[in-house]
């Protein structure tokens, strides 16, 4: 009786948690789905008639360039921030020595607040013409996200087996072929992980979009902002631009789900 009473316990608990994470993500796609009126309804209606006219106006506006803009962008510079950085943290956790020392200044990139690094990059763009381009945000998001990658991808590398390595070497793999066929398979929870990450950081990124970048490079969370203007705020189209940002993040993660469980044992050896 007490074990199930603690187990019960433990499930209100989690049930809990669960509700009081979520709630702020239903709240936002319960305010997506109505009108305004029904929005400053008080008391506020529990049951109501749900629209999509909130995300049908929201679409017919500059938002749908803005929301490509985002996807292009912060795919681009997570699939290069994988190529460039996972060989470098292979490499590092790979060396013997002095891997430690050159791991902190890759990771000291990250230490620097954004607001740091703004005007010097914002006067270097205005020369080179990079402000409001696709290049000039895939750029800075990958200057950010590599030291992310290699410091994360040296730890799982790091924790990956030897014997696995020196068993391809000695039936005649390369290094190339090693880290291909036998490490990345192994650690690929952590690419997982980091490219989640890596592509949830230029996502959600307001500060830098909205510093370079005017209207051709826009992304969607600077344009969700522009629905607050000095003629009201429209919080139906706000709520249905958060619904919509955080779609992409959310079914990222659906799909690599799977290597995050049994990514760790694929092509690992027995006893």
């Amino acid at each position: 009786m007490t074990k199930r009473r603690d187990r019960l316990l433990l499930n209100l608990v989690v049930i809990a948690l669960v509700v009081l994470i979520l709630a702020p993500f239903i709240w936002l796609l319960r305010l997506s789905i109505q009108t305004n009126a029904q929005i400053f309804a008080f008391p506020p209606q529990l049951f109501f008639t749900p629209t999509t006219a909130n995300y049908a106006a929201l679409w017919e506006t500059e938002f749908r360039h803005s929301f490509l803009n985002s996807l292009v962008t912060s795919t681009a510079s997570t699939a290069i921030s994988m190529v460039l950085g996972v060989p470098a943290a292979y490499a590092l956790a790979r060396m013997h020595s002095r891997s430690n020392a050159l791991s902190l200044w890759i990771l000291a990139s990250r230490l620097a607040p954004p607001t740091a690094f703004a005007i010097p990059y914002f006067l270097v763009y205005r020369e080179i013409e990079l402000i409001d381009t696709w290049t000039g945000l895939i750029l800075i998001y990958l200057t950010v996200n590599l030291s992310l990658v290699i410091w994360l991808m040296r730890s799982f590398f790091e924790n990956t087996p030897r014997a696995l390595e020196e068993a391809a070497w000695i039936d005649g793999a390369g290094y190339w072929q090693t880290l291909l066929r036998i490490v990345l398979p192994t650690a690929a929870p952590g690419l997982a992980a980091t490219a989640i990450l890596c592509f949830i950081y230029a996502w959600n990124d307001f500060f830098f979009a909205l510093i370079l970048t005017r209207t051709d490079a826009m992304t969607a969370p600077v344009a969700v902002v522009n629905f607050m203007n000095y003629e009201g705020w429209d919080w139906g189209r706000i709520a249905a631009g958060g619904a919509m940002v955080m779609l992409p993040v959310l079914v990222f993660s659906l799909l690599v789900r799977k290597f995050l469980v049994d990514g760790l044992t694929a092509g690992a050896v027995k006893g």
